[in-house]
């Protein structure tokens, strides 16, 4: 049978929609800086992309800044601003801030100061959504771009770190969110891309087709695509719980990401369970992917307060918009089945 591909929070698959526009930008032969007509025309696709992107974010295109990805538009936001956060941030935040702000058992992080805080819109690995306070610095959006309603002009966000891979654009292309006139010196400098912000020349055909997923995804959303994706993870779980009663869902009750599952069976590691369900044909993982090959206790968890055994037991399945019923139902099979091993040996 075809392979079960359920890691959409590390990446999600290409869009049709993507590939094809990022096939037709490849015949663009001009420098996006050059001013002639090939020129003209390379930033022509640069500039449409631009709009899309910042049409599903909710911003102006003049706010768009593309990066290589969501980890240089961190540094490019949070580096030298002596800012603070929870310890559950992603590994490209958490390297520029200081994680004192406490965690709550929820997931919530407590915010005193908004202007000196990077605090993220959602947790790549259990899903749950933080309330934004007006007048924060930075967040990083890069999960929830794509998959709840966002509308930056509205947020009193100071800056936004968004990705393309995670909505089914291509990989190496993100853009830092940020509003004209903020006063923020360029990490890169030569040629002046980027209005100044970010020298270097554009690469065009990633741009491209991250905007192209920009678009389409805003579409899904607005046609209540995640909708009838959070049906499924919720049958997801409710067919774990009622058959894995040991089982332990991280913030369940909390508001999440519609697509995400995070859940841990003290004793049984989840980088066991990722090999046994890739042996079955199944792709999930223990944490975030940019940790990869660096399997460990989750920090996200243990910030929250759970202990060593559930941290390190813990594996996050993640859906998507091509993620069938079926897809959730064979899953399910396969994991209790192993679910029922594990039980089983340990007894």
């Amino acid at each position: 049978m075809s392979r079960i591909y359920l890691d959409h929070n590390a990446t999600a698959p290409l869009r049709a929609e993507a590939r094809a526009t990022m096939i037709a930008a490849m015949d663009a032969v001009g420098n996006p800086s050059s001013v002639h007509a090939e020129g003209r025309a390379a930033k022509s696709i640069v500039e449409k992309a631009r709009g899309q992107i910042a049409e599903a974010m909710g911003a102006m295109a003049a706010d768009i800044v593309f990066t290589s990805g969501a980890t240089e538009a961190a540094a490019l936001a949070c580096a030298g601003r002596g800012l603070h956060g929870g310890d559950i941030e992603h590994d490209a935040v958490a390297a520029w801030i200081d994680p004192s702000l406490p965690v709550s058992a929820e997931g919530a992080v407590s915010v005193a100061a908004p202007e000196q805080t990077a605090l993220q819109m959602a947790n790549s690995e259990t899903g749950i959504l933080q309330d934004l306070p007006q007048g924060l610095a930075v967040s990083d959006m890069t999960q929830a771009f794509g998959k709840i309603p966002l509308a930056f002009d509205w947020s009193g966000v100071g800056m936004g770190l968004i990705s393309a891979h995670k909505l089914g654009g291509p990989k190496g292309i993100g853009a830092l969110v940020m509003p004209r006139g903020t006063d923020l010196a360029a990490q890169i400098k030569g040629g002046g891309q980027e209005m100044g912000r970010r020298s270097g020349t554009e690469n065009v055909i990633a741009i491209a087709g991250f905007g192209a997923a920009a678009h389409v995804a805003a579409r899904d959303l607005a046609a209540g695509k995640w909708d009838q994706i959070e049906e499924f993870r919720n049958i997801l779980e409710i067919t774990l719980e009622e058959s894995a009663k040991s089982t332990i869902f991280v913030g369940k009750g909390a508001r999440r990401l519609p697509n995400t599952s995070c859940f841990a069976v003290p004793g049984w590691k989840g980088e066991t369970q990722v090999m046994q369900m890739d042996l079955a044909g199944v792709a999930i993982s223990a944490g975030s992917a940019c940790s990869s090959g660096k399997v460990r206790a989750s920090r996200v968890l243990r910030a929250m307060g759970y202990d060593e055994a559930t941290a390190s037991s813990a594996i996050r399945v993640s859906l998507g918009v091509e993620t069938t019923k079926d897809d959730v139902e064979r899953f399910c099979e396969i994991w209790l089945r192993h679910y029922n091993k594990f039980r089983a040996r340990a007894a």
